[in-house]
């Protein structure tokens, strides 16, 4: 998949949310915020700039509070702990609901902006794909970036924001892969005053930018956001997306695909293995959303440490793709 298809297996949002869970259906729970809200929810009310700043309604305030005074019960006699709306009880800092997530989504920022920052300085300038490995390293800084504001307040619109940026993130990294794979992508003439487009490229980006745009407007205009379909969608795209750098990285003696303009079928440097060792580092840092828990120190949970495993191995994605941006395959023979 590639690196952000990585997120895919994410994404970013492959976890299944639910209007109401086992914590807030139960009686004591809507009580407790019952009470709260006729005690402490008055005209007069104010709270912390923090709170005010990331939108905590007094409301909000009383559930969270019940919340944590219920787990602390559920501790203390050993009983289960129960997730509300969908979540796990975390303790907020600064407002943000799970900063865990929120630091770990920046850490994921930091490491594609610094892959933005080297694919700008070594990938030569007239390389093709260099245009399509640019955007995609921007499109990732900004899906990152709103995973960071989800984690500090999951709204209705923060949570479309997170989605759609991931979705576009993963259909990005497919149209791009489509195009290097297949060698589809513009080229210069050789008097370097145009770009020649095949009617490939025109008709894959059409296919492309038609299908995301459908994706968004479907789950826009629904009464309520269609997780099952969100996934399905995600995970169809990312596979794809792997299943094609697999196809690039099979042994000499399969020759499907011409890896480089200017080099025959036959031709496979030895760092093409690395697509293998990056399918399985995405697949396992996956794997860590099915170990759903209850927070360690109701601060760390799978979906955290599927973000802090996924920084890591950005670099890693990065460092591959200008490894290969960089290989002979691409220049033309004087000879």
């Amino acid at each position: 998949m590639m690196l952000h298809a990585y997120r895919v297996l994410a994404i970013v949002p492959f976890l299944m949310f639910v209007v109401a869970s086992s914590g807030d259906r139960s009686s004591n729970f809507q009580n407790c915020v019952s009470a709260c809200y006729g005690d402490q929810c008055h005209p007069w009310t104010t709270h912390s700039l923090a709170l005010r700043l990331t939108r905590w309604t007094c409301t909000d305030d009383c559930k969270y509070n019940c919340m944590h005074m219920l787990t602390d019960s559920a501790i203390r006699g050993s009983s289960t702990i129960h997730q509300y709306y969908g979540k796990w009880p975390f303790w907020r800092l600064l407002g943000m609901q799970e900063p865990a997530s929120v630091a770990f989504s920046l850490w994921n920022m930091y490491y594609h902006i610094q892959g933005w920052r080297q694919l700008r300085s070594r990938m030569p300038s007239d390389h093709p794909m260099r245009p399509f490995y640019l955007t995609w390293a921007i499109v990732s800084i900004n899906a990152w970036l709103w995973s960071a504001v989800f984690h500090t307040r999951d709204l209705p619109n923060t949570e479309k924001l997170d989605y759609f940026s991931a979705a576009l993130v993963i259909m990005y990294a497919l149209y791009f892969t489509v195009l290097r794979i297949f060698n589809q992508y513009p080229t210069r003439t050789r008097d370097g005053n145009h770009t020649q487009r095949t009617s490939a490229f025109l008709l894959w980006s059409s296919i492309c930018t038609a299908a995301y745009l459908a994706h968004v407007t479907y789950l826009s205009v629904l009464p309520r956001f269609d997780y099952t379909y969100n996934m399905a969608f995600n995970l169809a795209v990312g596979f794809t997306h792997n299943l094609l750098w697999l196809l690039y990285s099979l042994p000499a003696s399969l020759p499907l695909i011409q890896r480089f303009p200017y080099k025959p079928r036959t031709y496979r440097p030895s760092y093409t293995s690395k697509v293998v060792v990056f399918a399985a580092l995405t697949t396992a840092a996956t794997a860590l959303e099915l170990f759903d828990f209850p927070p360690w120190g109701r601060i760390i949970d799978a979906h955290a440490l599927w973000h802090l495993s996924t920084a890591p191995i950005a670099k890693f994605w990065y460092d591959f793709l200008i490894q290969d941006s960089l290989d002979d395959g691409w220049r033309e023979s004087k000879s």
